[in-house]
């Protein structure tokens, strides 16, 4: 994913609500979302390149989701796959807490990440790239969050106003389908707005959408995720046209 926006613990009953947005190459095989044949308890969509996913639920409510921390100067072409650490979560059956301890030894091996991982009782963010501030591994409190390619609730434009929208719709019980059409603004961020993450500005102003559209480059998937306080969870997937 490189959108999350989640509301834990707001809403009684639910536990979780979450919807996201996928950018990813165009060219990137994929795979919808659908349980796995080799680990039949995962409900998620799957990179058919190196065999990992974006976000995903299981049968129990588990449930995980990735960002990539955007870095261009330390990327490592020959790191292990960050879609692998939300498939390995949701096999687990480790506590959130457990599976962020023993990932903290080697998540330097990684490219920068941002890594969610939950379940109805307990949500944890994680990000090797991020400052080590005082949520960075450690349980989140009850409240409405945003993460794209930097820290958690970083101020960047569209990780702003998707944060706002999303409470809204919250606070007005909207339907599902309200959620996802939230996903699908395509709106860039003014010049003057735009963080500065290592890239050109052209790539900088393409990357400020919430819905992001380039020729090469974009919004592949859209997300929207909801763990129960009885254990269940519900994830539904839209592919962008």
């Amino acid at each position: 994913m490189c959108l999350i926006v989640f509301a834990w613990q707001v809403i009684p009953g639910v536990p979780l609500v979450a919807a996201g947005n996928r950018d990813e190459f165009l060219s990137r095989p994929t795979a919808s979302a659908a349980w796995w044949t080799d680990r039949p308890q995962i409900f998620a969509g799957r990179d058919l390149q190196d065999g990992g996913t974006w976000m995903g639920v299981t049968r129990e409510g588990r449930f995980a989701a990735v960002t990539n921390f955007r870095d261009p100067s330390v990327k490592r072409p020959e790191a292990p796959s960050r879609g692998a650490l939300v498939a390995d979560f949701l096999a687990a059956s480790s506590t959130p807490e457990e599976f962020i301890a023993a990932l903290e030894t080697h998540a330097s091996e990684y490219n920068g990440f941002n890594l969610l991982v939950g379940d109805r009782n307990t949500l944890v963010w994680f990000s090797n790239a991020a400052p080590q501030d005082e949520r960075n591994g450690k349980p989140l409190a009850a409240g409405i969050y945003g993460l794209s390619n930097g820290s958690l609730d970083s101020p960047w434009p569209k990780v702003v106003r998707t944060k706002a929208q999303f409470a809204s719709l919250i606070c007005q019980g909207a339907p599902e389908d309200a959620y996802f059409e939230m996903l699908t603004d395509t709106t860039r961020a003014p010049d003057c707005r735009l963080p500065k993450t290592g890239v050109s500005l052209e790539w900088e102003r393409v990357l400020s959408a919430v819905c992001i559209q380039s020729p090469e480059y974009g919004t592949r998937t859209s997300t929207v995720v909801r763990l129960f306080g009885d254990g269940s969870a519900a994830l539904d997937e839209r592919p962008l046209p």
